[in-house]
This record gives structure tokens, sequence and C-alpha cells, in this order.
């Protein structure tokens, strides 16, 4: 017995040739010319035998999908099983090539089998031929489809209408669900259907514990099908006599909703689940109309437009949301009654399907997330860069090969620093400024734009931090006026001053490095807290005004890291800091990433339960402000600079607690 596998080294193709090589005969594949490296890779790892696999040469788009004459004399009756899998199966693919491989090629691979006088034709159609159709679809209903204006769905049905009409041939249609990968492998060979929402539980696992309650939705029922039960029916049907003309849904007898599904893949991925899930089909009392209205406003669309973006969900498969359809699959239970072969339970393979992903077509893992990637040639300028983040920061993107500039007020130090840099291969420019001043600021920005042309990423990491409480501040006045100045407009002077070449550019990225204060609101810091809210509120602005001419903001609400700014505070000697290394490492994922925060899990955390309880968190805030007094420096104590009391083991605990935190 012979077999003839159109489609063979397609994900479904692939597998149903291993088990095909399990009964007798030979197998005939039909490859395209310059597909034949793809074959012989998978024939190796699939451990194919090359004496009982035979490769045919054509091509789909062509008649009798372009065999040769003298190849379908050859194979003339010897064929008795000719299954055509090849196809796009791709809701994203253009209506032209969907027209070409599902409907024409259908008809090619039918005028071939009709050639060779092939036993049976077996096609491989999907339930997308039943378009959106409202209720339940059984087997023999073909006609009745409804909600065929997408294309994919258009050819998937027109496709198998084709077969149907056939009179050449005795036929057997197969209507897999939606098929993802093996149940034992978790082998799959491309993101589709459930995959796409992947991205989305994998980020708010980054963001969220698993334990944190969401809100989701409950959607349609989806028709999930590992790609072993497929194979597996459609071999057994395929050798099971008397069932020609008759059409099969392998499908799921059960299935679940969209909500459940993504709780499923959740727990699997140990991402929070929706415990909570609204009924898509609520929303249905609202006019069609209005809601088009609606979801064609130009802000709706291009938030949708956004998220879909970040998520790299495409928009088509929205529409699967609120699925209508369920499958009758009575015909093919019939067929394998006895057979021992029946959907497995998602919950039982999710983990699998998730592992495979996450180890091999997670897109994280194709993006470019070198730093040498993004700023390569690139002229970065940092602000504080001779010492510190600033250092750090400088030598990371030096090597990674950016036309670096580090500006700072001291010259030696600078300069030490820019030398040692250049040694080591890096490209670096030192300029001396004191932002604090604007003049001074305007004559940087004029030097940087002469002499570089541009400014691609901008990096405001000096700054100046008092720790003092209010009322050791009631004279002190000008530690507000010189906290604003240089936090707040020395970095605005830059970012004005390079913002019209980055937007004539429609790119550009601008990095402030803020602190975890402005997210827990520490005392002591009010005059730096405040200056730092005031340019990331500022910078917040700018985003709804900027993302669209491709102007990112980052802010980077920085946590405790042990520098000479904070040096004066010794009881910061003994709590828990970052090092500038690892603070740069923050630095150099926001130039990567560009998210329009950065932030710690605690500064977060702090920043939520201040705003649900917020009088709860002005007693903590209080009772650290208790716990933790002005220091000789901030007190203007000379005296009692060099005899500072060491901190308490109190202290100790509670910073190590609030890791990060000033205090």
């Amino acid at each position: 017995m012979s077999y003839f596998v159109t489609g063979a080294t397609g994900f479904i193709g692939r597998f149903l040739v291993s088990k095909l090589l399990k009964r007798k005969g030979t197998v005939y594949v039909l490859v395209r010319k310059d597909s034949r490296r793809k074959f012989d890779a998978i024939a190796k790892k699939m451990g194919w035998d090359a004496k009982r696999v035979v490769v045919v040469e054509g091509d789909m788009t062509q008649g009798k999908c372009g065999v040769s004459a003298a190849q379908v004399r050859a194979l003339s009756g010897k064929v008795k099983h000719f299954f055509h899998l090849a196809a796009i199966y791709d809701l994203t693919a253009k209506p032209e090539a969907q027209k070409a491989a599902n409907l024409d090629g259908t008809q090619h691979a039918l005028d071939l089998a009709a050639a060779i006088k092939a036993g049976v034709f077996h096609h491989t159609s999907s339930i997308a031929a039943a378009g959106l159709y409202p209720g339940v679809f059984r087997e023999d209903m073909f006609d009745e489809a409804e909600g065929l204006e997408d294309p994919y769905l258009r050819t998937k049905h027109d496709s198998e209408g084709l077969v149907r009409r056939e009179t050449r041939l005795k036929w057997r249609i197969y209507r897999p669900g939606m098929v993802v990968g093996h149940s034992q492998t978790g082998e799959m060979d491309k993101i589709d259907g459930p995959y796409y929402f992947f991205t989305f539980l994998k980020k708010l696992r980054q963001m969220l514990p698993p334990w944190m309650p969401m809100l989701g939705l409950e959607g349609g029922r989806i028709n999930i099908v590992p790609v072993d039960y497929v194979v597996d029916a459609m071999d057994h049907i395929a050798h099971k006599p008397r069932l020609d003309g008759h059409c099969f849904h392998l499908t799921d007898p059960e299935p679940m909703r969209v909500g459940e599904v993504l709780n499923t893949f959740a727990r699997a991925g140990h991402s929070p689940e929706m415990t909570m899930r609204i009924d898509a089909r609520m929303f249905a009392f609202i006019p069609g109309s209005v809601r088009g209205a609606v979801a064609n406003l130009p802000p709706v669309r291009r938030f949708i437009g956004m998220l879909l973006r970040d998520f790299q969900i495409p928009k088509q498969v929205m529409k699967f949301l609120t699925y209508p359809t369920r499958f009758d699959n009575r015909e093919a239970e019939r067929a394998l009654k006895g057979s021992g072969i029946s959907v497995p339970a998602l919950e039982t393979y999710a983990w699998r399907l998730w592992d495979y992903w996450e180890r091999h077509l997670d897109p994280d893992l194709f993006v470019d997330r070198s730093l040498k990637g993004k700023v390569r040639n690139k002229v970065v300028v940092i602000t504080g860069g001779s010492s510190g983040i600033g250092l750090s920061t400088a030598q990371r993107v030096a090597e990674a090969g950016a036309i670096t500039i580090i500006v700072a007020r001291g010259e030696e130090e600078l300069f030490k620093a820019r030398d040692a840099m250049n040694a080591a291969g890096g490209k670096v420019f030192a300029y001396t400024a004191d932002l604090a001043d604007m003049e001074d600021c305007d004559r940087l920005v004029k030097t940087v734009l002469e002499e570089h042309g541009r400014c691609d990423v901008l990096i405001n990491n000096a700054g100046r931090s008092i720790r003092r409480s209010i009322e050791l501040s009631y004279d002190r006045f000008h530690d507000f006026e010189r906290t604003m100045q240089l936090n707040y407009f020395g970095s605005l002077r830059l970012i004005m001053g390079f913002l019209p070449g980055m937007t004539h550019r429609r790119k550009g990225h601008i990095i402030n490095i803020s602190s975890i204060g402005v997210l827990a609101n520490s005392p002591r810091f009010s005059a730096y807290v405040a200056s730092k809210a005031a340019l990331d509120a500022w910078s917040r602005c700018a985003q709804g005004e900027l993302s669209g001419k491709g102007i990112s903001f980052t802010t980077i609400n920085m946590p405790l890291v042990k520098t000479p700014m904070i040096a004066p505070t010794k009881m910061y000697d003994s709590v828990p800091t970052l090092t500038p290394e690892e603070a740069a490492d923050l630095v150099v994922k926001g130039i990567i990433e560009r998210p329009s925060r950065i932030a710690t899990r605690l500064g977060i955390f702090a920043s939520v339960i201040n705003a649900l309880a917020p009088k709860a968190y002005e007693v903590i805030m209080s009772t650290a402000f208790e716990l933790f007094p002005d220091s000789a420096a901030a007190r203007g104590d000379k005296a009692a600079l060099k005899g500072e009391v060491k901190p308490s083991s109190e202290q100790i605990a509670f910073a190590a607690l609030m890791r990060g935190v000033h205090w």
C-alpha cells in the first residue's frame, strides 16, 4: 500500500508521515525544489526511513501540483491514499496568498490525485469551514456556514467545497479544531491560536505575583486539540472501510471557554489567574453600530493597537474571543470507537505546551536584546557620568559601541573617566557643565549638536539629594530651590534642547533617573522627592504628546544606590543598597526595552498601598520618620559628625524589610 502526502513538511504533515511509516508501504511526499533542505532536516529529525519516504518535486500553485508527466505515469495506480494537508493555516496571511494555497492548491491536488488514479482523497479541512456559525455545527453541515467574510474562513470553506463537488475520486474530509502542540512533548512549529496570548500571560507573571486576582473575559468556547490526537484520528479513520463521502470533526467534545483556557495556561506558566471573568455576551445589548463607532474612535483604536502590538496579538484573533460555534463530532466518535483514541484534557498537557513555547517559540528569544544592538554608533548623552551610576552606565554603553558623551562639573575626574574608557576601546567624549545653570545647559546642547550632529539617547542621571526634615528646613528654602534647579529645571532644559532634533528624525529616547522615594513618599526627602516627582509628571505629560512621533520616555524609580550622593548619611553604610553596577543594569534594561517605567516591586507596592489605603500608609511613613532621626549633617552639627551613633538593630531590620527605600 502506498501513500501520497502534500504538506509533509508542515506541522501536522510531518507527524502524519511518521504515523504512516508504522504501516507497510511507500510514502510519496510533495516537496518544492527550494524546500528540499527543509525537508531533509525534518526527515532527519523525525527519523524517517529514506528508502520508504520518496520525494516528488512539485509546486502546489501549479497545475497538477507541478508534478511532471513522467512522474504522473510512474505513480499511476500505485497510491491508495492521497492526503492533502498543504495549506496556509494563518489568519494574518494576505488574501491572495490564502487563495493561491488553500483554494487553487486544493484544486491542483484534486487534479493530481485524479491523474494518478488515487484510491481515496483525504482532505484536511478545518473547523474554520463553518465560519462564525451561531450554534451547533454538525459534520453533515456545509452550506449552512455563516460569517465567512474573513479570507481565511472563506478559503477554508471554499476549498472544502471543491472536494465535496469532486466526482472523479472517493473522498473523506477531516475538520480539526485549533491544533496545538504535541500532548506528550509539547512540540509546536509556530505561534498560533492560544499561543498568541502566552506573551501577555508572561508579562503578567513578570509584573504580578501568581496569587494576585485578575479581571478577565469569559468569552466563547474555543476548541483545542493536540497534533498527536489529530494525526492518530486521521490515520485510524483513513484506514477504516466504508467511510467514503463522510466528514469528521476532530474536535474536543467538551471545549472550554476562552477564560478557562487562559487560566489553564496561566497556571501552567505561573501567571496570575483571572478569578473574576466577565461574559463578553453581556455587551450584546449595545447596538452593533454603537460598538463599532466606539471601537473606531482614534484614541480607542490607537490604544487597542498599542496593546496588541505590545503583546504581539494579531487583531484578526480578537474576533474569536466570542467564537459562537460548537461542533458535534458524533461521526468521528463512531469511527474512533474501540480505538482508544480520544482528546486529552488540556489541563493534563498545558504545562508541556507552555514549557516548549518558553524554550523554543517565545518571541523574546529572537529579539536582539543586546545593548550593542540598541546603541552601536548611536549618540548617548549621560549626565553625572564621572562617577556612580552615570560612570557605570557609560562604561557599559561605550563597550557596546555607542558614541558616548559624559557630562559632569568636575573636570579632573570626568576626563580621567573618559581617558580610561577610550583606552579600553570606547569612543567617549567628555564635556564639563553645571547643569544647575540654564545657560550652561544651553551651551552643552549647542556643543553636542555641533560636534556630533544629534542626541539619540539622553540619560538624565545628574542629581542632588537632600535628607532633611521639614522642621529643620524652615530657614533653608534654598534646599528646595537647589534640588528643583538641578533635578527638574536642568534635566528639562537638556530635554527641551535635544527634543527638536529627535522629533524631526521621529526617533529618540529620554531616560530620567528618578527615585523610589517618588513612589514611597519617603519622609525627610521632601525637597528631593518633589523635584524628581516634577520631572516624572512632566515626562508622563510629554509621553502623550510625543509617543506618536517616535519619542520614548523611561522613568527609572531607582532604589537606594551606594554612591557619593548618600555618603554624608552614615546610617546608609549599614542598610541594603544597590551597587552602581547593579543600578547600571536597570539603566541598560531601560535602553534595551524602552518601558515607560522601571521600578522595584516594593516601590510599586508602596504606591498601590498609598492609593488604596492612604491613612494606613501615613501611619507606616510616620513610624519610619520617628525611627530614623535626622543625621548630624542635616542638623548642621559638625561636632557630632565624627561620633555619630551607629544605627540600631531595629533601624537595620526596618531598612532591610523596606529594601531600597530612602529613610
